[in-house]
């Protein structure tokens, strides 16, 4: 059985590729960071939910090291700050650390494994890989950044592993409750999207599975809007 390791798996988008790769028959891991998010994941077979912060060297590397098979690498951990928090360096450099050193972190810990395995990363970048959310200047630096990474590591560790990303649009997950709560910002969101509604976590899986299949044998270095449409328009 092939298995996937999903960072930022217990909940929100992460969960939801999680579901759809165990519905492709993979045995997933997925990590949350606290005990609390931990223990929150559903029960499922094949699955295992650990705790790990993606900042951190020694988590990653002693997280990674309990696998003697991997084949599906996918980075969805990853933090926003609110109220003004990313305008601040110290604000800044906490999200450039989960989101962007933090995919680093785990891509290079996981290579030796995807090496012997011929498998792949799937990275999670974002809409904001592509505009400027004025509000949010770390969220969209990482996520440019990520798109960026998963270029330059597509390039640098082809043909043995392929590294691609995914940059949903706006899905419906915690980190979105704001503008979701907003009903004029909510309606602009829905507005713009032609598919005319909110993503659901579980829309993303498929796109996923996708990438680390043999379908997407040809396919490194893309990064794929799965977003109903929004960067269309």
């Amino acid at each position: 059985m092939k298995q996937a390791f999903i960072t930022g798996g217990a909940r929100g988008i992460g969960f939801g590729i999680a579901e759809a790769m165990l519905a492709a028959g993979y045995a997933v891991t997925v990590t949350g960071l606290t005990a609390e998010e931990v223990a929150g994941v559903p029960k499922r077979a094949n699955l295992t939910a650990v705790k790990l912060d993606v900042t951190s060297d020694s988590d990653v590397a002693s997280c990674v090291g309990t696998f003697k098979q991997l084949d599906a690498l996918v980075n969805c951990a990853g933090i926003i700050l609110r109220d003004g928090q990313e305008f601040t360096v110290e604000g800044f450099q906490k999200v450039i650390d989960v989101n962007l050193t933090g995919t680093m972190r785990c891509c290079v810990a996981a290579k030796p494994l995807l090496e012997k395995s011929g498998g792949a990363i799937v990275n999670t970048a974002s809409v904001w890989s592509f505009f400027g959310g004025g509000l949010v200047p770390a969220y969209t630096a990482s996520k440019g950044g990520v798109a960026q990474l998963t270029k330059a590591l597509a390039v640098a560790w082809a043909p043995t592993i392929r590294v691609n990303a995914i940059a949903p649009g706006w899905v419906e997950t915690a980190l979105t409750e704001g503008a979701r709560a907003d009903a004029v910002r909510s309606k602009a969101i829905i507005d713009r999207t032609p598919q005319g509604r909110w993503g659901k976590p579980e829309d993303i899986g498929g796109a996923v599975v996708f990438l680390c299949s043999e379908a997407a044998g040809f396919i490194t270095g893309t990064v794929l809007p799965v977003d109903g449409g929004y960067t269309a328009k």
